[in-house]
This record gives structure tokens, C-alpha cells and sequence, in this order.
């Protein structure tokens, strides 16, 4: 594959930056989707996404901003509040929490615990993730926040943080409230970001059974049925209620050579279905198409420069640009020996810059098409110092005629 990398001419001060504001986000992607992928399957879902996760590519879409009743996938978001809860300590796999009332009471799935039970934040995590029960749920939310009402409130305050921007929650399990609403969009930014900031937890979601001793065996079987089916399905959650239908956030990783250990990771989301099957069928047919009918190909390796321009004013001669991770799109497949890149950057870079400071953009066409299916922002790799006084007189001089 031949990569054409072009710095723009005639980029010049202030103008140059505009090129800054080039992002991978799932907007963009969603353009591109809708131009150059190939014709998506029927899904028979009121709405549903899939995204390259490795790409950051949305490879299918419907209706992903129309809002809908989440169901048991509000809880995610608990999970998120959870897990980041561990990672500062707050609370510990091992440490105990009570049972309220309440807990106890929580309609709907449960793992059947009850308030003469003291249980580890491990179990309870485990019977919220693998039985979906309502009632860890409520003791986890109430052992971080106190109250499940100020845990609500940290709830929406993570979905803005997180740039959840259609997400409201009501409830920390998922039960249907007026106003609790949320988007496919917004799920997948909530399932990448959980994968993303806490792969150490997020294997909860792969069990296929849980039970809490002394709890009856009823519902001790994980709902994602694609766990049993596909050796590739590693999570994340299923959801139903009478208003929102059957719904499910499936997410796989497959190897692919040319992409290393890393291999390729999808999400599909499905939402509204008609029943259980229907929902765990349209995860399947949506994963398997997206891994057939399009590759991902792997750009620049992690780390590694993707230009190394001129500095001005600065200590180093030149500045490695590119990102540190990965830089892999994802297109038709066959069209790979087609894709072309070309680097959008500010000229005259003048020092002194730290290392991850944003520096322009990768734009990423296909064929003769001159308009970028992608663009992948980049930054620097590495710092640069400013120069001394000699050399930064020195350089003015030489900007000044140039």
C-alpha cells in the first residue's frame, strides 16, 4: 500500500490552526459511513450502531440519535461509577457493603440478596454485571454514593463528562422512569470508554454464570447469549423493559495479522428489538458483517512518527508528529491498495511544544476521491524545547525573510 504524505502549501499564521480542529470523532465517521461502506444488512431494531472500535469508525447506523428507554444498559454507567470507585480506592473488591431495604426490594432481575446479608463489592459487582439484578445494583449505588439519589447525580455528571450530550439518567438499574433516556450514539461512547479506561475490570462482563452462595439458582446465567455462541463475544450487556424492547451492546475482538496482539474490536449495538433471540441474531449478523465487509488496515504502528517536520526557535532541529497508539482505518474490503493519506499541519511550527500537544491532522482518502473518508488528529511525540536567546533572534530572522 502506497501512502502519499503532502504537507499543504500556502498554510501561513493563524489560518494554519484551523486544521487543528480535525478529529476521529463518531459525527465524522458517520459521514464517511454513510458515503463509502458497503450496504449494511436489514436490522430489525428501532435503532442500532456498529463501530470499529479499533478504527473509531462507525461502520453502520440507524437512528443513533433518536432517544430511546435504555433498560439494563443504564448499567454501564453504574459499572463506570463502579470500577472508577475501585481504581481510587474508594471502595475494594473484598470490602463488604450492606443490603438495604430498598436493595432488597428492587422489582425486577435480582441475584437475591437480602438485608441479614453483608456482601463483597465483587459479588455484587458480578450479580449487576452477569444477572443484571437490580438489587446489587442498588446496594453498589448506594455503597459509593451514599444515597442512590447522589449516585444518580454522579451518574449524569460522568455522561457529560464523557460527552454523553442526549443521556439523562433517572435511576442507577434501569427501570423505566419518564426523562431516563439515552441514545445509541451516546451507549457507544459510554461502551468504548468503559472498555478503554478500565480493561481490568470489564472482564466481569464475559462471564457466562454467577451465582452468590446461598442465593437461589434461579437467573444465574448471563442474558448475552452470544457469550455461548461466538468464542470471539467477550461482553458487555443486555436490556429489556415493556417500553424500551430488547436490547443489547455486544462487543467482540477477532485477530487479524497485519493489526499485531491488539487484533480488531467491534461494538454493536441493537435497540428495540421484538424478543431475546431477535436481539442476540441482530449482534451477531451486524459483528459478522462488519468483520467481512470491511478490513482494517493499519497505517502507522503505535508511537510511531507519521512526519517529522522543521522547528523554529526551538532546541531540536525537527518534531516527531503522529499518535501513541495505533493509527487504523477501517474500509471495503479490497480497497486497502487504494488508500491514500496526506498530512494537514501548521506552518511554520515555532517551538516550543510538549509532547501530546496537538499538531495537525492525518487525512485518509480512498482512490481518487479527494475528500478524506478520516482524519485522525496528531501530536507531538516528543517535547521541544525552546532555544536560547541566539537561536530564537536567529530563526525570527529567517522567518522574517522567509
Amino acid at each position: 500500500m502506497q501512502c502519499s504524505l503532502k504537507a499543504p502549501v500556502g498554510l501561513r499564521g493563524f489560518a494554519a490552526t484551523l486544521f487543528l480542529a480535525f478529529s476521529v470523532a463518531l459525527p465524522a465517521a458517520h459521514s464517511q459511513a454513510q458515503a463509502q461502506t458497503p450496504q449494511a444488512p436489514e436490522i430489525a431494531a428501532r435503532s442500532y450502531l456498529l463501530l470499529d472500535v479499533t478504527a473509531n469508525q462507525i461502520l453502520a447506523a440507524k437512528d443513533i440519535d433518536s432517544p430511546v428507554e435504555p433498560a439494563s444498559l443504564t448499567k454501564l454507567m453504574t459499572e463506570y461509577l463502579v470500577f472508577d470507585a475501585l481504581r481510587s480506592k474508594k471502595i475494594d473488591l473484598k470490602q463488604t457493603l450492606p443490603v438495604s431495604e430498598r436493595a432488597w426490594k428492587m422489582p425486577g432481575s435480582r441475584m437475591f440478596i437480602d438485608p441479614k446479608m453483608q456482601v463483597p463489592v465483587e459479588d455484587l459487582i458480578k450479580g449487576m454485571v452477569v444477572q443484571s439484578g437490580n438489587d446489587a445494583t442498588m446496594a453498589l449505588a448506594e455503597g459509593v454514593g451514599g444515597t442512590a439519589e447522589h449516585f444518580v447525580q454522579l451518574m449524569n455528571e460522568q455522561a457529560k463528562a464523557l460527552g454523553m450530550k442526549s443521556t439523562t439518567y433517572k435511576n442507577p438499574e434501569g427501570l423505566t422512569v419518564p426523562g431516563h433516556t439515552t441514545t445509541a450514539r451516546d451507549l457507544s461512547v459510554l461502551a468504548t470508554r468503559l472498555m478503554k479506561d478500565f480493561p481490568e475490570y470489564v472482564g466481569f462482563s464475559a462471564m457466562k454464570k454467577y451465582r452468590y452462595p446461598g442465593t437461589p439458582a434461579a437467573n444465574d446465567t448471563n442474558r448475552n447469549t452470544l457469550l455461548f455462541r461466538d468464542p470471539t463475544v467477550d461482553g458487555l450487556k443486555t436490556g429489556h423493559t415493556d417500553a424500551a424492547g430488547y436490547c443489547m451492546i455486544a462487543t467482540a475482538k477477532r485477530d487479524f495479522p497485519n493489526l499485531g496482539t491488539g487484533g480488531r474490536r467491534l461494538v454493536a449495538i441493537v435497540l428495540g428489538t421484538a424478543s431475546d433471540s431477535a436481539r442476540a441474531n441482530e449482534s451477531q449478523k451486524l459483528l459478522n458483517w462488519g468483520y467481512t465487509a470491511f478490513e482494517a488496515v493499519k497505517l502507522f504502528d503505535a508511537g510511531q512518527p507519521v512526519v517529522a517536520p522543521s522547528v523554529w526557535k526551538g532546541k531540536a532541529p525537527t518534531v516527531k508528529i503522529g499518535r501513541p497508539e495505533a493509527i487504523v482505518v477501517a474500509v471495503a474490503a479490497g480497497s486497502a491498495p487504494k488508500v491514500k493519506t496526506q498530512v494537514a499541519r501548521p506552518d511554520p511550527l515555532v517551538a516550543p511544544f510538549v509532547k501530546g500537544q496537538s499538531l495537525g491532522s492525518l487525512k485518509v482518502m480512498l482512490g481518487d476521491n479527494p475528500a478524506p473518508f478520516a482524519e485522525v488528529p496528531l501530536v507531538a511525540l516528543e517535547a521541544v524545547e525552546e532555544a536560547g536567546i541566539l537561536g530564537r533572534a536567529w530563526d525570527s530572522i529567517r522567518l522574517w525573510i522567509k
